[in-house]
């Protein structure tokens, strides 16, 4: 009974064979089939190989005979996926950091499959995955599909979210309260994958990072803030939120080293207008959260941006350079003996 079954699978084990052991430079004969079919308690005749090879073509396997001497030797041809293909997705799970190490190695193994035996091998990389930082939140594959269900389903979500505290344990906010968030995007940032959602709570847009998001539930009213999100542009909202951290929206003016061109045009794109300054500098106007890590960001660049407006922003920037460099001043201080007022900058 079971060697009859098989029988019936011939031709699905027929295809596995050849994607399995075949690829452009790697191919089989007729005789090495059956051979193969045998191992699965499959047996088959030459003639009958030959009509399922026809068979597999005119369902759309690219199945390439090719004579050499006496003999015919096939192999597949076009695939779903080119080797190069798959080679990007497997560094791109390898690097992404919201995917845990476990997930990572998963998933590459699920990419091998769609690669011959052969060529599997070249993708067989995972040990870089155990070098890089990845999340330590196992469940961030479910997040996202709850999530992608819940804006399919024009729902909204809530959830809770935590933080890791100094004993490297999940410290949840809210002392457990949960968050209730309309779910209108998800976006992959620095390494990091956010939920961009409205919180009606709040009236205003927020986000959240999905790998710190714990016992997500579709609730059963309907998702609000869409006058909001109609006019709402992934690509300018990940442009003014450095690191995404949360900070007053401002258009501030830069003032900028014409050396700079090439960094703030990665950062801000083709379509900010820049104002010649003089034969050396241009200027520029971008809205930006104005936080810590935008000052960082300019400050990382040294003399080649300033901020030259409004008051506000440029004060908030001396405010944090005085910080930063009392903090080292006294450091240093502490460290040497020295003892005396700090300098004013």
């Amino acid at each position: 009974m079971a060697e009859r079954m098989n029988q019936k699978l011939k031709i699905l084990y027929l295809m596995k064979i050849l994607l399995e052991k075949t690829d452009e430079t790697h191919s089989i004969t007729v005789q090495e089939m059956i051979t193969a079919l045998a191992s699965y308690g499959i047996t088959a005749e030459r003639k009958s190989l030959y009509s399922d090879l026809e068979s597999l073509r005119t369902y759309g396997l690219d199945v390439i005979g090719v004579q050499e001497n006496r003999n015919y030797y096939y192999h597949v041809g076009n695939r779903q996926f080119e080797l190069a293909e798959l080679k990007l997705l497997v560094d791109s799970v390898q690097s992404a950091r919201f995917i845990t190490a476990r997930k990572s190695a998963e998933l590459i193994h699920k990419i091998e499959g769609l690669a011959s035996q052969y060529e599997a091998s070249k993708l067989n990389r995972q040990v870089y995955v155990t070098e890089r930082v990845k999340t330590m939140n196992e469940s961030i594959y479910y997040n996202v599909d709850s999530i992608h269900t819940a804006i399919s389903e024009n729902a909204q979500i809530r959830f809770q979210y935590f933080n890791w505290n100094v004993d490297k344990e999940m410290l949840l906010r809210r002392n457990g309260g949960y968050y209730e968030i309309s779910p209108w995007a998800l976006t992959w940032n620095d390494e990091n994958y956010y939920l961009v959602g409205y919180d009606s709570s709040e009236t205003k847009i927020k986000h959240f990072r999905v790998d710190k998001m714990l016992h997500i539930e579709m609730l059963p009213e309907k998702r609000e803030g869409r006058e909001v999100f109609q006019e709402f542009d992934m690509a300018v909202y990940e442009r003014k939120m450095f690191g995404m951290f949360d900070g007053r929206e401002e258009n501030v003016k830069l003032l900028c080293d014409n050396a700079m061109a090439g960094i703030v045009i990665d950062r801000f794109g083709k379509n900010v207008p820049f104002l010649k300054k003089d034969a050396e500098h241009f200027t520029m106007n971008v809205k930006v959260a104005v936080s810590r890590q935008f000052f960082s960001w300019v400050m990382g660049l040294g003399s080649g941006i300033q901020i030259i407006g409004p008051v506000w922003v440029v004060d908030e920037m001396k405010e944090e350079i005085r910080r930063l460099s009392k903090q080292y001043l006294q450091e240093n201080q502490h460290e040497s003996g020295i003892t005396g007022s700090d300098e004013k900058i």
